[in-house]
C-alpha cells in the first residue's frame, strides 16, 4: 500500500514535469516550409513565444549562419531582413535559383539550444515546348507521327496535345533527368492518321505545371496534307443559248493544286484542250457544240473528273416572246389612237347637225298644211300676191 506521503511527492514531481514541458514549449521556436518559383522571392519566417533572453539566427542548408538577430552574417545582397524582434526573426531571399532549394534552420540559444525546419521547394520553370518529327507534307491516310519536349521543369511538367479543338490521347510521357540534377525534360509522342481535311489543321502541344500559375505554354505546327484532286464544273453564264459566249470552269480542290486540265467531249476521240487553264471557252455557240463534256484535273496525288452536260437552248422562243410582247404593245397603241379618232368624228358631226337648220321661202309659206299639190300651189300664189317682198325665215 501506498504512504499518503509518497503520493504526494510523486503528484508534486508530476507538477514540475508538466511545468517544464510547458517552458520547454514556449521557447521552442516555429516555422513553415515554403514554395517559391525560381526567379521568385520566398520569406522565411521564425517565431519564438519565450525567447529567455537569447537571439533567432537563420542559417541555410550549409549551415552557414544568415543573419544572427539584425546582423547580417552571410554577404549575399539576394538576402535582406525583413523583421527582428525578441520574437520574431524573418528574412528573404529574392532572385531564387534551384541551389537555394533544401532545409533552412532556425535557432535559438537558450539551454539547451533549440531548432527549427523550414524546407524551401524550388520549382523549375518549364520551357516552352518544341514540336519534331514534321519536315514535309504528309501524304492522305498515311500516319503523322509527332514529338514535343519540354526541358527544365521541376518537379516534372505535364504535356498535352490537341489537333484542332479536339483533344489527342497519348501514352505515358518520358521522363528524364537533366544534367543539373534537379529538373527533368519531359518528351510526349503522338500518332494519328490524316485526312484531307487535316489540310491546314494546327496541332498544339502545350506544356502545364504548377510553376506557370495557372498559365500555359504551348506550340503549335500547322499540317499539311496532300490528297487527291476533286473537280466540278461550273458554266458562265448558266443557261447556254445559241449565238452567246459560253465559259466552262473546271472548279477543283486538291493540294498540291492540279496544274494541268484536259478537256474532252463524249464520243470525241481528240481532246479538245489540254492546259494549265481551268477554262474552256465557246465564243459562239451553236446547235453541234451540245453534249457531255469532261474535265480531268491532274496532280502528283492523282486525277479528279467532272461532267458538265451542255443542252443549248434555241433563241426562237424568246424572240417569239419578244414580239408577241412588241405587237401587243403596238396593237394597244393604234386601238386607242382609233378610239380617240372615232370619238372626235362623232363629236364633230353632231357640232355640224346642230348648225346646219332648215330654210322655207315666203313662196312656200302654207303649201305644208296643204292637203294636195294643187291647193298647194294656190296657197302659195296667194300668198304671193299678199305680199311685197320675198323674205326667208330662219327657223
Amino acid at each position: 500500500m501506498v504512504s499518503p506521503a509518497l503520493s504526494l511527492l510523486l503528484l508534486l514531481g508530476c507538477l514540475a514535469a508538466g511545468s517544464g514541458t510547458l517552458a520547454q514549449d514556449e521557447s521552442q521556436p516555429t516555422t513553415s516550409d515554403e514554395t517559391v518559383v525560381a526567379g521568385g522571392t520566398v520569406e522565411l519566417k521564425c517565431k519564438v513565444e519565450d525567447p529567455d533572453d537569447s537571439s533567432l539566427q537563420w542559417s541555410n542548408p550549409a549551415q552557414q549562419t544568415l543573419y544572427f538577430g539584425e546582423k547580417r552574417a552571410l554577404r549575399d545582397n539576394r538576402i535582406q531582413l525583413v523583421k527582428s524582434t525578441p520574437n520574431e526573426l524573418t528574412i528573404s531571399i529574392s532572385n531564387v535559383v534551384l541551389a537555394d532549394e533544401g532545409e533552412y534552420t532556425c535557432s535559438i540559444f537558450t539551454m539547451p539550444v533549440r531548432t527549427a525546419k523550414a524546407l524551401v521547394t524550388v520549382l523549375g520553370i518549364p520551357q516552352n515546348p518544341q514540336i519534331f518529327g514534321y519536315e514535309m507534307p504528309i501524304r492522305e491516310a498515311e500516319m503523322a507521327r509527332l514529338t514535343c519536349r519540354s526541358s527544365g521543369s521541376k518537379p516534372a511538367a505535364q504535356l498535352r496535345w490537341k489537333k484542332g479543338n479536339k483533344e489527342l490521347h497519348v501514352e505515358a510521357p518520358e521522363v528524364m533527368e537533366d544534367a543539373n540534377g534537379k529538373t527533368f525534360t519531359v518528351t510526349s509522342r503522338v500518332a494519328f492518321p490524316v485526312t484531307k481535311e487535316d489540310n491546314d489543321v494546327e496541332v498544339t502541344c502545350t506544356v502545364a505545371h504548377e510553376s506557370l500559375q495557372n498559365s500555359e505554354r504551348s506550340t503549335t505546327q500547322k499540317l499539311q496534307v496532300y490528297f487527291k484532286p476533286t473537280a466540278r464544273i461550273e458554266p458562265t453564264p448558266p443557261y447556254a443559248r445559241e449565238g452567246e459566249k459560253l465559259r466552262l470552269h473546271c472548279e477543283v480542290q486538291g493540294n498540291p493544286v492540279p496544274q494541268e486540265f484536259l478537256w474532252t467531249k463524249e464520243g470525241s476521240d481528240l481532246p479538245l484542250q489540254t492546259s494549265s487553264n481551268p477554262l474552256l471557252i465557246f465564243p459562239f455557240l451553236n446547235k453541234t457544240d451540245s453534249g457531255t463534256y469532261i474535265c480531268t484535273a491532274t496532280s502528283t496525288m492523282g486525277s479528279g473528273i467532272a461532267k458538265y452536260n451542255l443542252a443549248i437552248t434555241d433563241p426562237t422562243p424568246l424572240y417569239s416572246t419578244y414580239r408577241t410582247t412588241y405587237h401587243i404593245v403596238i396593237g394597244a397603241v393604234i386601238s386607242v389612237i382609233v378610239f380617240l379618232l372615232f370619238s372626235l368624228l362623232i363629236v364633230l358631226a353632231r357640232y355640224l347637225i346642230r348648225h346646219k337648220g332648215t330654210y322655207l321661202t315666203h313662196e312656200a309659206k302654207g303649201s305644208d298644211d296643204a292637203p294636195d299639190a294643187d291647193t298647194a300651189i294656190i296657197n302659195a300664189e296667194g300668198g304671193q300676191a299678199s305680199g311685197d317682198d320675198k323674205k326667208e325665215y330662219f327657223i
